[in-house]
């Protein structure tokens, strides 16, 4: 005889065991957060745990976390792919090549895309090493749209990442740098045909403005919550700094100035360079630098690193907006926050 008790336990035993299937996976725990002011507090927990979600990657760029959906993207920019991860189906390919998809060629050190974001428009856009553009790519047909090739005629290098104006006259605008890391020699490439390495602003219209010509290796980009600043990472290990430009009404700068100098940092022997950054609702900075990712106050004072191991590359929110995923060298890895990414 089957008792009601006998049932219901049954049923208890079974909820049980599909909460257990559906429980989150654990991941591996990576690096630490080291904490230098108590104003740190605030924005993240030092005992927070770093989790390491996927691995395998040549070198993991241009995280971006997709809302519609739930799902990270992020690029291995010399393997030339785009990554998806999600909780429950893990890395999988998303696009491949996720770049330059022509015959073979020697012109390509990385051909891959690189910074990408979602715009205000819902669509992807991305950093495009092998194309050497800055290009929207439809995130259901995956078909690819070049928005900016060239200025003045001549090819862009390598464009690296990429951030776009949110409010104001300048709405739906990009910043965008382009270093030469993408071409096999850099500077000395025969492809190269830029004798710079610029920072541009792109206009929703088209029109590519030139921001800066003088850096040697420009690299990620931030802007400020109300889009007046604009920050500028500089991935040279002998000038490792973080620029800050004041912009006019046209979006071009009027001043600027090294906002972080993170050259002590590299002396002291912390992995990687400043590269690509993330700005959160209160104008802080979380930007790839010596040691993992610099926490840094609008006033540029460093409150803490979230150290993975190895040099960080770059970093997003996502999920609710307190989660930061980071690219870091071959890992992808994630960490809460009590501070939420600017776009939420």
């Amino acid at each position: 005889m089957t008792t009601r008790r006998a049932v219901l336990g049954a049923g208890a035993a079974l909820l049980a065991s599909r909460q257990a299937f559906a429980a989150p996976p654990a991941y591996p725990k990576i690096g630490r957060i080291r904490r230098l002011s108590p104003e740190l507090d605030a924005i993240i927990d030092a005992n927070a745990p770093i989790e390491q979600i996927a691995d395998g990657v040549t070198w993991a760029e241009g995280p971006t976390w997709v809302r519609e959906g739930q799902y990270l993207l992020f690029s291995d920019v010399p393997g030339n792919v785009m990554h998806r991860w999600d909780a429950k189906g893990g890395k999988t390919d998303f696009l491949r090549p996720s770049g330059y998809d022509g015959p073979p060629t020697k012109i390509f050190r990385e051909a891959g895309t690189n910074g990408a974001i979602i715009s205000l428009a819902g669509e992807l856009v991305a950093a495009d090493c092998g194309n050497r553009g800055i290009a929207k790519i439809d995130l259901a047909t995956k078909k690819k749209t070049i928005l900016a090739g060239r200025y003045k005629g001549k090819k862009f290098n390598s464009p690296n990442d990429l951030v776009e104006v949110r409010n104001g006259p300048l709405k739906g605008s990009l910043y965008f740098t382009d270093p030469p890391y993408g071409l096999e020699g850099g500077d000395a490439s025969p492809a190269k045909e830029l004798p710079f390495n610029g920072v541009y602003l792109l206009r929703p219209n088209g029109e590519v403005a030139l921001v800066d010509d003088k850096l040697t290796r420009p690299n990620g980009v931030g802007l400020s919550p109300d889009g007046k600043r604009l920050y500028v990472a500089i991935s040279d290990p002998d000038r490792p700094v973080i620029m800050a430009y004041d912009l006019g009404a046209d979006g071009l700068p009027t001043a600027s100035k090294v906002f972080f100098d993170a050259t002590a940092l590299k002396a002291a022997g912390g992995p990687g360079l400043p590269d690509g950054m993330k700005v959160d609702a209160k104008g802080r900075l979380f930007a790839s630098g010596p040691g993992g990712i610099l926490i840094l106050t609008p006033d540029a004072k460093l409150l803490g690193v979230i150290e993975t191991g190895g040099p960080a590359a770059n970093c997003t929110f996502g999920e609710d907006g307190k989660t930061l995923f980071i690219t870091s060298n071959h890992v992808v890895a994630k960490v809460r926050t009590k501070t939420s990414g600017l776009a939420w």
